[in-house]
């Protein structure tokens, strides 16, 4: 892992990017990384465009700015990509995961994306199957693990077992399987 890996969110409020990015945080610090997380909203209403971030490092982290030049941008309304541009800073070699039905490779296409890898899966039908509810913020926890390899999925698991097993027992099976459908059907190109 380079010095600082960082991950720029971009979903609608409500949609769960906040808390994934925290529980992503949280997994890389009980794999012994040092780490930040945090949000960052304009219009503060249920649905607005909003952006949280993530910092892993092996080092400590002296950067207290938003993420402008993400190594990982999970993208978890696919709507935004005709709203935001979703890949400002994303260096060549980079990664983004969106939550849609498309193939990454239509996604590439329709966007003019050349240098990056692009992941594709349907979060909110994993999500929908296996929670019964439409968040795809855990179903992306799994993608993001399979596709950048910054934490380990059963470190993410354990740190979803860990907040939901207190929070939302009730829920927590059907994020695990989530979190495992994910990190199986996730697709690059």
């Amino acid at each position: 892992m380079q010095d600082v890996a960082e991950v720029r969110w971009h979903a609608r409020a409500g949609q769960g990017a906040k808390t994934a990015s925290y529980m992503l945080a949280e997994a890389a610090m009980e794999a012994g990384k040092h780490i930040q997380a945090f949000p960052e909203y304009g219009p503060e209403r249920m649905g607005a465009p909003m952006k949280a971030y993530t910092r892993i490092s092996d080092k400590p982290i002296r950067i207290h700015s938003g993420v402008e030049a993400p190594d990982v941008v999970v993208v978890l309304d696919a709507t935004l990509l005709d709203v935001v541009d979703v890949a400002e800073g994303v260096p060549a070699g980079g990664n983004i995961i969106v939550n849609t039905s498309m193939a990454p490779e239509e996604i590439k296409a329709k966007r003019g994306w050349k240098d990056v890898t692009v992941w594709t899966l349907n979060a909110d039908t994993i999500a929908m199957e296996t929670i019964g509810r439409p968040f795809p913020n855990t179903p992306l926890l799994g993608a993001v693990a399979k596709a950048t390899g910054i934490v380990d999925v059963n470190v993410v698991k354990e740190r979803v077992t860990h907040t939901l097993g207190k929070k939302r027992p009730d829920l927590l099976e059907g994020n695990l399987k989530a979190i495992e459908r994910a990190y199986e059907e996730v697709r690059s190109s």
